[in-house]
């Protein structure tokens, strides 16, 4: 509440009350009873503004987003159309310049232009082609050649060594009489892709005929090279043999934290180090190889005195293992069937049962309710979802027990591993294996039906133990293969030779490397 200061009662009835709290000037307040109240005088100026502070008071800038419509939203807007209208009367024209156009070419300069302009040739451009002919130009009744042309022609992929000759600039007889005479040596579909050929022709009698060939040379096989010559106007053939050294490339060294980098960083090739690996796999998991064991690697090398090399497939796999047995493995065929043995002649290959379908698991082994029959039964293998006529593979290397119609199980096809193991694979679209066939691990025997009580195309995989069906999914197999006689000698013989190789060194390096014996 107000403070009040003073009262006082006239003769007419009036209460006057005044509060020092007011505005400038002071004020009043009233209660009329009778007559009209007392009023104070106002002192000047009271509730009038300066002049001057009306002008700086102006705000220009209001915002349109708040008091729409107001005196104060009408100014802001129309500030806003002023400052529009400004920029849009300074703004530049956007109208042609005017300026002098450049002369059309003509033909000739249109040549010239295409034969110096970047363009793509689909596009019909000139780039790189020699440019039209100007008056200063004058033309040559004969212009003179080179005497000879040296030049390198490769050998493409699927290429012809004839049409290869052709394509140089040889004409097609002397190309056909020089391919006759390659082939009395080395068969012409022999010669690797890639293969350069150095070719050199002679001077021609004239621009209509072709050049002849004056000499060719190229590398026919990896120890052989090749010569032709042109002596007394007729072609001779000079067979020069490159000598090779066969001794294969022996890589040893820790496996370290990886077995693999470790292998290629000694220097083995990749592919032989990958079948290093699934080597060691059929003996022991590689999760057991320890880092302090040492490897032990043979691949197939041949070093030419000419300095190339050429690595070849792996001939050997050793392991020096750390407080357990060392292996040493070496690939042997025997009855038909390649696979790796150990030093001692015995032939062991471990690992899981290949999938035969790429699809997924429909139905696991065990009870479940049979969908036609309408009850539940065991259900004595495994079912995978795959497409009407998906290959079927393998699991692994077997011989065919049966193939044909099996009742419920439609097309079936079951297959004998030897040890008691026996894998069927059954509702078949069509058979591929014959009874008494053997087959290798992942061969196609046939492709994925709906025959027999199916309700649709998947593949129905069961796995026997000694005749006794068991969960394919919780199946390891090992196969056994003794070598004995004449095998087992001749397998022993090689794996001393091979046992024999110095690491990292050829026998070729070896004897250069050999001290001369001292003349007397």
């Amino acid at each position: 509440m107000p403070r009040v200061r003073g009262c006082s009662k006239g003769a007419q009835g009036a209460v006057l009350y005044q509060f020092d709290d007011m505005p400038a000037g002071g004020g009043a307040a009233a209660l009329r009873f009778e007559a009209a109240p007392l009023r104070p005088a106002i002192a000047r100026g009271f509730g009038r503004k300066a002049e001057g502070a009306r002008v700086r008071d102006l705000d220009l800038v209001a915002d349109l987003g708040v008091r729409i419509g107001s005196r104060e939203w009408f100014r802001g807007l129309i500030t806003c159309i002023v400052l529009c209208y400004a920029a849009w009367s300074f703004a530049p024209s956007f109208g042609a310049v005017p300026g002098i156009a450049p002369p059309a070419y003509d033909d000739l300069q249109v040549e010239e232009a295409k034969a110096l302009a970047i363009a793509p040739l689909a596009l019909g451009a000139d780039t790189g082609r020699r440019m039209a002919p100007t008056a200063a130009v004058e033309p040559l009744m004969d212009a003179p050649e080179r005497p000879t042309v040296d030049l390198v022609a490769t050998l493409g992929l699927g290429d012809g060594f004839v049409r290869a000759l052709e394509r140089a600039g040889v004409a097609a007889s002397e190309a056909a009489r020089v391919g006759s005479m390659v082939s009395t040596v080395v068969p012409l579909s022999d010669i690797r892709a890639g293969t350069s050929l150095d070719i050199e022709l002679g001077r021609r009698p004239n621009k209509l005929v072709a050049r002849p060939l004056d000499s060719l040379a190229f590398r026919a096989r990896f120890d052989l090279r090749l010569e032709l010559a042109r002596v007394n106007g007729a072609l001779s053939l000079k067979p020069v043999p490159i000598a090779v050294d066969d001794t294969p490339l022996r890589i040893q060294g820790f496996v370290g934290s990886s077995l693999y980098r470790s292998a290629r960083a000694a220097g083995a090739p990749a592919k032989a180090v990958e079948s290093y690996i699934r080597a060691v796999a059929t003996q022991i998991g590689i999760s057991d190889v320890n880092a302090a064991d040492r490897f032990d690697i043979v691949v197939e090398q041949r070093r030419a005195a000419t300095g190339e090399t050429e690595t070849g497939r792996l001939l050997y796999a050793g392991l020096d293992r750390m407080g357990s047995k060392d292996l040493q493995l070496m690939q042997w065929s025997s009855n038909g069937r390649t696979e790796w043995y150990e030093a001692s002649g015995v032939g062991k290959q471990t690992g899981m049962l290949q999938r035969p379908v790429p699809g997924t698991v429909s139905s696991n082994y065990g009870m479940r309710f049979h969908p036609i029959l309408g009850y539940s039964r065991m259900h004595k293998g495994m079912d995978f979802r795959a497409g009407y006529g998906t290959p079927i593979l393998a699991a692994t290397d077997g011989r065919v027990a049966r193939a044909g119609w099996a009742g419920g199980y439609g097309n079936q096809v079951r297959l004998d591993h030897g040890s008691g193991l026996q894998t069927s694979y059954s509702h078949m679209s069509r058979i591929v294996a014959r009874p008494g066939a053997m087959v290798r691990q992942g061969q196609v025997i046939g492709y994925v039906g709906s025959t027999g009580l199916s309700t649709g195309p998947h593949l129905h995989y069961e796995l026997y133990k000694n005749g006794v069906p068991v969960n394919p999914a919780t199946v390891r197999f090992v196969t056994r293969a003794q070598l004995a006689g004449p095998d087992l000698a001749a397998f022993r013989s090689k794996l001393r030779s091979l046992l024999s190789v110095a690491p990292g060194t050829s026998r070729m390096a070896q004897a250069a490397t050999k001290p001369a014996k001292p003349s007397l």
